[in-house]
């Protein structure tokens, strides 16, 4: 029983390899995004998708070995409830120190 069958590790990798790919453009929407605000949105979206996927994969992993999964479940639920907030409470302190925006103008690479 400690063996996965093949089609369980099937999933398992698909999981995981959808988990960091999501991480990984969480990641590079940090460092290519202009401001603040933009660059809040790339962890609190793509990388709580990444984390989701992994935890997706331990759940699974942790079912067929006959567990229930506990840790993997409060995670999820810690980490889906708390990353909106924390980003939300992020947004709200940058607008009340006024943080500027760089929303409406071009992208850097189309600038004259």
């Amino acid at each position: 029983m400690n063996e996965l069958p093949l089609w369980l590790q099937w999933i398992v990798a698909a999981l995981l390899v959808t988990g960091g790919v999501f991480a990984l453009v969480g990641a590079i929407g940090m460092l290519r995004f202009r401001d603040f605000y933009m660059r809040l949105h790339a962890p609190t979206k793509a990388t709580t998708l990444g984390v989701g996927g992994v935890l997706l994969a331990s759940l699974a992993v942790s079912w067929w070995r006959g567990e229930f999964g506990v840790p993997e479940l409060l995670i999820t639920l810690f980490l889906f409830v708390t990353a909106p907030v924390s980003a939300n409470l992020l947004a709200k302190a940058a607008m009340h120190l006024k943080v500027p925006s760089k929303a409406g103008e071009p992208p850097r690479s189309v600038r004259p």
